[in-house]
């Protein structure tokens, strides 16, 4: 190769690096608010993780202002919670 083809094959790979890199920027932008969501619920869930005498407030009151109600969503809680503390429990063993 002569160094004119040369050159010119470097502008040309060049270009296609920039073009590559926009598509990437364009798609990691399509992912930043899904990220921002999925950040803002991790982070609201281990502040319950946290402070657990907040929900467990929330229930008292409902269980003294509605306690069919409350009933009935307390056990759909401890559901929720051994079913978290199963599946921690399953992706602990499998990373390990």
């Amino acid at each position: 190769m002569n160094p004119d083809e040369l050159q010119l094959r470097q502008q040309r790979l060049l270009i296609r690096s920039t073009e590559l890199r926009l598509q990437l920027r364009d798609q990691f932008d399509s992912l930043q608010r899904p990220a921002a969501v999925a950040d803002q619920v991790k982070a609201g869930a281990s502040w319950l993780y946290q402070h657990p005498q907040w929900p467990a407030a929330v229930l008292a009151l409902l269980l003294i202002l509605k306690p069919r109600r409350a009933l009935a969503w307390s056990g759909k809680l401890w559901w929720l919670w051994k079913s978290s503390r199963l599946l921690r429990h399953l992706r602990n063993t499998l990373l390990t």
